[in-house]
């Protein structure tokens, strides 16, 4: 999502206004509308990033960035939203792994057979886990992925590939690329975008024409 809205494209009134002033004072006033809009757009994709999935505003900012449009030096008149692949991984299961079991929660599942001490055939005892439980939209409930397991000090969930202890791998979901470009986050953002525009050019043209933005 790169490239979000279109100045030529989508506000034709903006483009009649934009050819009747000095170069300068357009470009100016263009670059800073611009830029407003995009600042906006950045807590736009991280509040329906939050809504949607179960990661903080925070966490979301953290990996937006926006490439500024610019009146000064070589002229830039596009400005566009962008998200970063953090170190090139995709977010482990751990990050929506239940934290929390209530002592009903965990009898509750217990009497379903899960965790517990069971015994082998030679007789030996054996204590199991509760499975682990994971929710990555804040709709809908948690899932159960059989055989997952915490490691790597509590931060990543893994799971075998064979009934050996050995090979295992390391479990992986959506991450902000992806929540980025689903379809309904997407056009939210993009709607939101369509809509400041306008009026942050009028602000921004104010400011120029009185002469406070030099």
């Amino acid at each position: 999502m790169s490239e979000m809205l279109s100045v030529r494209h989508n506000f034709p009134d903006v483009i009649k206004r934009l050819e009747r002033l000095p170069d300068d004072v357009a470009n100016k006033a263009m670059a800073r509308a611009l830029n407003a809009t995009v600042q906006q757009a950045q807590g736009d994709m991280a509040r329906e990033i939050g809504r949607e999935f179960r990661l903080t505003q925070g966490e979301v900012r953290t990996r937006l960035r926006i490439a500024r449009a610019s009146s000064k030096g070589p002229l830039k008149l596009t400005a566009s939203l962008l998200v970063t692949n953090g170190r090139g991984r995709s977010l482990n299961l751990a990050r929506f792994m239940e934290k929390v079991v209530t002592l009903t929660q965990a009898r509750a599942r217990m009497n379903k057979g899960e965790g517990g001490q069971h015994a082998l055939n030679n007789g030996a005892m054996v204590r199991k886990a509760l499975e682990l439980r994971f929710q990555i939209k804040r709709t809908g409930g948690k899932k159960v992925i059989k055989g997952a397991f915490l490691g790597n000090d509590g931060r990543t969930v893994f799971i075998r590939e064979g009934k050996s202890r050995l090979p295992i791998k390391a479990l992986s979901t959506i991450d902000v690329p992806q929540m980025f470009n689903t379809k309904r986050i997407n056009a939210a953002v993009k709607a939101s975008m369509l809509k400041r525009f306008p009026s942050n050019f009028d602000r921004e043209l104010r400011a120029v024409l009185k002469g406070y933005v030099r």
